[in-house]
């Protein structure tokens, strides 16, 4: 049997194929139940995209089934369909599977996903902090305050609170604060379990050896390449990463444009 399973926040639309190519069952699982189909279709084949919650998902299955995870981009691309209802993707996801032409994407490991948490969560702080930072400096703006203050700097929140600006901006300006210095601590916080999770890794030991990679560099790489084996050339890790450029050619004409970030 192929099982197209089209997974949402809560819920999955599962469609059953069978060796003919005919429909076997459709049905609608909530997701916390979606092991008990598994064990009712237990060794049979099943793919799902790779989604924002699919981790979960995929290692429940994988105790019961052979699931694939499908390429959402590339998926898109080659669906033999216009229509975009859940049923409908289910069934197609299923049709593909059958016929063996599921675009893959890869399936990190669970050491490859802890440190990828790590990584994009301190990526969230930081930008997090960015933006109240820019705040401030819109705040200042506003009341004709031209100083180069960096807000960032312990001495420059000390000169930011000396400043006297009229209520509720005052109010404003020390929660912006305030916000900023929680935000540094919890990165501080990250950044000392990033730097002992990379110490802990002989891929990112490796990659530390190379002059000026630090550890953060060398586990964010770790956790967005993951397994280095999977590629066969190096061409291939730099249009995984998005660092290729963008290629247009047309009769005798050839332009290549920025990198594509796309990977």
């Amino acid at each position: 049997m192929y099982l197209g399973i089209d997974v949402h926040k809560r819920y999955a639309q599962v469609a059953v194929m069978d060796d003919t190519g005919e429909i076997v069952e459709e049905v609608r699982v909530e997701n916390a139940n979606l092991d008990d189909l598994a064990q009712r279709y237990a060794g049979s084949q099943a793919v799902l995209e790779a989604i924002s919650n699919y981790y979960h998902i995929h290692d429940t299955l994988s105790e019961y089934l052979d699931v694939t995870v499908a390429h959402p981009k590339k998926i898109n691309q080659i669906a033999d369909t216009d229509k975009k209802t859940d049923r409908v993707d289910a069934k197609e996801l299923a049709r593909m599977l059958r016929l063996n032409s599921v675009p893959e994407s890869y399936v990190p490991t669970e050491e490859v996903r802890e440190a990828r948490a790590l990584v994009r969560g301190r990526q969230t702080l930081v930008e997090n902090r960015t933006k109240y930072a820019n705040k401030v400096h819109g705040l200042l703006s506003d009341h004709g305050i031209t100083e180069d203050v960096k807000p960032l700097s312990v001495e420059g929140r000390e000169f930011l609170r000396e400043l006297s600006i009229p209520t509720p901006w005052d109010t404003l300006l020390e929660s912006y604060l305030e916000l900023i210095e929680s935000l540094t601590e919890e990165i501080q916080k990250l950044e000392e379990t990033i730097e002992e999770r990379a110490g802990s890794l002989k891929e990112t030991q490796l990659l530390m050896s190379i002059p000026g990679v630090s550890y953060f560099t060398a586990l964010t790489i770790y956790a967005e390449v993951g397994d280095i084996s999977r590629f066969d050339r190096d061409k291939e890790v730099v249009s995984y990463v998005g660092l290729n450029p963008v290629i247009r050619e047309s009769g005798d004409s050839r332009i290549e444009g920025s990198i594509s970030k796309r990977g």
